[in-house]
């Protein structure tokens, strides 16, 4: 089925009014791999603490997976173990990251990657930790996601997730905005599924590189790990708010000092996230040294960001790009139109994010 097929054109001014900053308090449904890394944490308890600028009416959880990355990581130690020269493909990431974790005398086989499905479920259950830590009540909020990435283009994964995305897209007289935050399976299966959606909601992504950069965006998890979503969101003409992750999101850093004297102390929620940053799943798996000298990106932030000030997140309209084969984009400036982001204000998000810690 031809993507023009199942979803023929918006009306242009229509997307041009989605696509527009929000002026007032808005609806939100955040679309989350909570327990990938802790970006996530961050981002859902700075939602849940900006009630002035946002209603969360719903949490659903997605599938996470760094699997793919298994093959490529065993062929990297391959070459070593038999002398031979790192394949060009996986020199960079892969070469550093096996050279780590034979120098902590690990194996590639006995680096250990969730499934997608359990992915899903330590998410889900990491969203309920994050209301629990904030004293509030998760009741008929959070909902399960897909256990599986799309196979084909139009074969979407049901879940309650999805039912919780339509039910709440059609309900209410404001849009409804999905702030996603990891792959993109349960929103493309909710506008296969019922693709009138697109008029009542608008999409805030964040991932990849900006549609202009000449990058291949393989090294973004969040648009790799289902290509079929991916390029749904791109194509399908849904009001989108892309935010790039690489050169843009990356901004978003945040140092062990700084954890020590903004975040630690401010309730069982700074106190969780403080020992989330010192306890990163992510320093294990790539064997990351020297980790307290180092900082750490909280990409998520910039979606919650962008609702609450959207100068801190400075946007213009582009026309929307296509992800090619080889995973390059291609521009063409007849498609439509979505809103990208080139830069953030890093020092006022976590400001903001700070004081309202603090008030905790």
């Amino acid at each position: 089925m031809r993507t023009s097929d199942q979803f023929p054109a918006l009306d242009p001014e229509l997307i041009k009014q989605r696509l527009a900053p929000p002026e007032s308090k808005v609806r939100l449904l955040i679309d989350t791999d909570t327990a990938n890394e802790i970006d996530d944490q961050y981002a859902l308890a700075w939602a849940l603490l900006s009630p002035d600028k946002m209603t969360v009416e719903a949490v659903t959880s997605e599938p996470f997976s760094f699997a793919h990355h298994r093959e490529e990581l065993l062929n990297a130690e391959r070459a070593i173990d038999e002398g031979k020269a790192i394949p060009e493909h996986l020199v960079g990431g892969f070469q550093g990251w096996i050279h780590r974790l034979h120098k902590s005398g690990t194996r590639a086989a006995d680096v250990k990657f969730v499934s997608a499905a359990e992915g899903m479920e330590l998410s889900y259950q990491e969203i309920l930790n994050v209301y629990d830590k904030l004293g509030m009540s998760p009741d008929d909020k959070v909902f399960r996601g897909a256990t599986e990435y799309m196979q084909t283009a139009d074969e979407p994964i049901r879940s309650d997730s999805v039912d919780a995305i339509i039910d709440l897209a059609k309900s209410g007289t404001e849009t409804l905005y999905i702030a996603a935050m990891g792959c993109v399976t349960n929103i493309a299966a909710a506008l296969l599924l019922a693709p009138e959606i697109r008029e009542n909601i608008v999409v805030i992504w964040t991932s990849a590189y900006p549609s202009h950069a000449p990058n291949c965006n393989r090294p973004s998890l969040n648009l790799v790990q289902d290509l079929h979503a991916s390029r749904l969101m791109f194509d399908s003409g849904v009001p989108l708010i892309y935010l790039p992750g690489y050169h843009v999101g990356a901004q978003l850093k945040i140092s062990l000092p700084e954890m020590e004297q903004f975040v630690k102390g401010k309730g069982d929620m700074g106190d969780y996230l403080h020992h989330l940053y010192t306890n990163n799943p992510l320093h294990t798996m790539f064997a990351i040294e020297d980790t307290p000298r180092r900082s750490w990106v909280i990409w998520d932030m910039i979606d919650i960001a962008w609702l609450i000030n959207p100068d801190w997140v400075p946007t213009a309209l582009t026309s929307s790009p296509i992800l090619d084969d080889e995973l390059f984009w291609k521009k063409d400036e007849t498609r439509h139109l979505i809103r990208e982001a080139h830069d953030v204000q890093r020092d006022e998000i976590f400001l903001d994010f700070y004081n309202k810690l603090a008030e905790l």
